[in-house]
């Protein structure tokens, strides 16, 4: 009797370690947050307000914003693996208003929009979503979290 269920434990055991892990850095907001925003009316101070803060912003005076998620999977014993990242991109007409909200993925290696609401001649750079999204199986989600400042 205690053999097997020694024996089952240890069964369920491996079973478990099997099970992949899944982690999610980064926050992008939901579709429900972003209906909430206005074209032509809201201001990054009120964007800011509805759906949060942004991973980072443009560069150079560009008045965007860029929320960056990436998903991250480890099974077993394997290396942790990144197997998902969207980019939303936030941009602001010259007047300062909301223009476009664009979402951003990867298909393949390459970067393609996932969803888009253009409003105006205001494009996110393209340049830097590509930086953004061309480091997935280079990212270390170590330097993330800080683990090499030890």
């Amino acid at each position: 009797m205690r053999t097997s269920l020694a024996g089952a434990m240890a069964v369920a055991l491996l079973l478990q370690a099997c099970a992949p892990i899944v982690r999610n850095h980064g926050y992008v907001p939901s579709d429900s947050a972003l209906a909430t925003l206005a074209p032509g009316v809201d201001t990054p101070e009120s964007v800011a307000a509805k759906v949060g803060r942004p991973t980072t912003t443009g560069l150079n005076g560009d008045r965007s914003f860029y929320y960056v998620q990436s998903r991250f999977q480890q099974v077993g014993l394997a290396a942790t693996e990144e197997v998902d990242r969207q980019v939303l991109a936030i941009s602001f007409a010259a007047d300062g208003t909301l223009g476009n909200v664009e979402r951003f993925g990867l298909e393949e290696g390459r970067v393609v929009p996932l969803s888009r609401n253009v409003t105006a001649e205001v494009f996110a750079d393209r340049t830097f979503i590509n930086q953004l999204l061309g480091n997935v199986g280079r990212f270390d989600a170590g330097s993330l979290l800080g683990d090499d400042a030890e």
